[in-house]
């Protein structure tokens, strides 16, 4: 368990944090360069929904809690495009969830708002040096693909594939609005999750962390805000419980099941909708679901 210690500017502020407030930079004077504008509004709002998608289907409901089976092509897909996030490698995002899961606002957490504040638990944890380096311990299951493991290395490539086409297609408005832009808004989006879903709205369940259902952060995150139902049964695709709950991520799933893309979506059972607690609720992640070949 790492030792806690206060964050420092030094957190916030180092090289590997440059590309991070870059992209801040460059979405706040190429919106004031270019102005608002339709196609803007358009490129941006639809790279936000897509990329957002393969975060929370990709990065968090497959591959930190295989709550689903998928081919071994489309596992790839699916981290290519999470990827296109910049949120760094699949493999250092989901060994660092399912971390946050073990520790959730205990000890060792390593961002908890309770523990350690709103701006450490939504970026500060994300940006510090103390936790750049890949925890292959948490991952076996997913470093065990020579191709996961090279396209985590090279976090950036797919977002920076992701610019250029952009520019190819749609020009300065395209690249800014469609990338820079609508990045920033991604980021902070996903955070929300790390940091609000902790801090505001309601407990459905008795969970051992301050998890929170916040139906407006699930509509930001296309179905993550539900998040004290996560925290309770963390195996479900389905995030939203309730019919009117509503969880997009777990609709686009059930559309690419239907297509034959991914099988095996983990529901939960009535025992935990009820808030009963059995054996195996809480089920290793990484002996869950294993791709097929």
């Amino acid at each position: 368990m790492p030792v806690r210690r206060s964050p420092t500017w030094n957190d916030y502020f180092n090289r590997g944090s440059i590309p991070f407030w870059s992209v801040h930079v460059a979405a706040v004077v190429g919106a004031l360069w270019l102005g608002f504008s339709r196609a803007g509004l358009v490129w941006a709002l639809a790279l936000y929904v897509t990329r957002m998608f393969f975060v929370t289907a990709g990065y968090h409901r497959y591959f930190a809690h295989r709550s689903f089976k998928t081919s071994r092509p489309m596992q790839f897909a699916l981290a290519f495009f999470a990827q296109t996030s910049l949120q760094r490698g699949v493999l250092w995002w989901a060994a660092n969830h399912r971390h946050h899961h073990r520790y959730s606002d205990q000890p060792g957490d390593i961002h908890s708002a309770r523990r350690d504040g709103f701006w450490w638990s939504h970026v500060g944890w994300m940006l510090s040096p103390r936790h750049a380096a890949v925890d292959h311990d948490q991952v076996r299951d997913l470093a065990r693909y020579p191709e996961i493991r090279v396209l985590s290395r090279l976090k950036h490539l797919p977002g920076v594939i992701l610019a250029g086409l952009l520019f190819w297609i749609g020009g300065p408005t395209a690249l800014v609005w469609g990338f820079f832009v609508s990045t920033v808004l991604l980021w902070h989006g996903t955070f929300t999750i790390n940091s609000l879903s902790h801090l505001l709205g309601r407990r459905r369940y008795d969970t051992t962390d301050d998890s929170r259902n916040n139906p407006v952060l699930a509509l930001i995150t296309l179905g993550e805000g539900w998040h004290n139902n996560h925290h309770h049964y963390q195996r479900s695709a389905a995030q939203g419980f309730f019919w009117w709950e509503v969880d997009l991520t777990f609709y686009g799933l059930g559309v690419l099941e239907k297509l034959g893309l991914v099988s095996g979506l983990v529901r939960p059972p009535a025992h935990v909708l009820r808030g009963e607690t059995r054996a195996g609720v809480h089920a290793p992640i990484a002996r869950l679901a294993e791709p097929r070949l």
